[in-house]
């Protein structure tokens, strides 16, 4: 009897167990005795360490330690604040900060002289330390869904910059510091409060997909015309009533796209005069040669 009634506690201590929180990564590692090296991934290209999803409130003090990493993913948990300490990380290639709390980033940012791709997406940053402007091989930057305004002018010194995603922020002009970065090729500022796009977008002459749908624009500026690179044009969801007559000289825009993930001139839901809307139903080619010939009247 004394034996059973033992078993059966051990059977509930164990469903205790099993249902019980589990440990973070690096907590069980230190448990058991082992190295936190012992949690770095050894890739072809990359020595990465991933904490994704962990519950974490704050980075754990070991990580520091680990100067050899090159891929940090810290994405999905709840941190408030990432430490000066991050400067120590010096190899980093690629820091993946996604999902968090935080409202802001350290100066120390910039002390990641080897840093290629930042993600920032979905936290509550304001603003943006100037120090990230000295991550001058920074190629991929995405700052979407926070509640960014402006951007420091030191920007203009990332002039390795391809890949920019400013969208669902609350931006009511385009930074001028982004018309300096000429290595541009994607830039998304969708769902922000942009009300004109300035004509120095023509600066940004690699450009080839540019995405400003959900926003208070009015009109397409003749410049963005000169851009010879673009294949993707998103302007959905604005204020737009008429388009620039240039808009043929666009050639990489194969269609009057629908679909927001297609290549092409995306314009649907604008307030645009007549006769556009019916134009536009004609698809791209009918709306270009309606524009070629209304600018040869003009």
């Amino acid at each position: 009897m004394g034996s059973e009634h033992s078993k059966n506690e051990e059977r509930r201590s164990m469903v205790f167990l099993r249902k019980g929180p589990k440990l973070p990564a690096w907590e069980d590692a230190l448990l058991a005795g082992r190295e936190p090296k012992s949690l770095l991934k050894r890739g072809l290209r990359y020595v990465s360490l991933s904490l994704i999803m962990k519950g974490m409130t704050s980075t754990p003090d070991f990580l520091w330690g680990l100067h050899e990493v090159q891929k940090l993913n810290l994405s999905h948990n709840q941190l408030v604040v990432i430490p000066p300490s991050l400067g120590k990380l010096d190899r980093l290639v690629v820091l993946n900060l996604g999902g968090n709390c935080l409202k802001c980033l350290p100066k120390e940012i910039g002390l990641l002289r080897n840093l290629k791709v930042l993600f920032v997406n979905m936290n509550c940053l304001k603003e943006v330390p100037a120090e990230l402007s000295l991550c001058r091989k920074l190629e991929v930057l995405s700052l979407s869904h926070n509640c960014i305004s402006q951007l420091p002018l030191s920007f203009t010194d990332l002039t390795s910059l391809r890949k920019l995603n400013l969208s669902n922020n609350r931006f009511v002009q385009i930074p001028l510091c982004i018309f300096a970065l000429r290595s541009l090729d994607f830039l998304h500022l969708g769902s922000n409060k942009l009300e004109n796009i300035a004509e120095s977008i023509q600066y940004l002459v690699n450009l080839q997909i540019f995405i400003v749908e959900n926003n208070n624009i009015r009109s397409l500026p003749r410049s963005l015309c000169y851009i010879s690179t673009l294949e993707l044009l998103n302007a959905d969801y604005n204020a737009i009533q008429t388009l620039p007559d240039e808009l043929y000289l666009l050639r990489r825009l194969r269609r009057i796209a629908w679909n927001p993930m297609d290549k092409g001139l995306h314009i649907a839901h604008n307030p645009l005069a007549r006769p556009l809307p019916e134009v536009v139903e004609g698809g791209l080619d009918v709306l270009f040669n309606y524009l070629r010939d209304k600018k040869e009247r003009n």
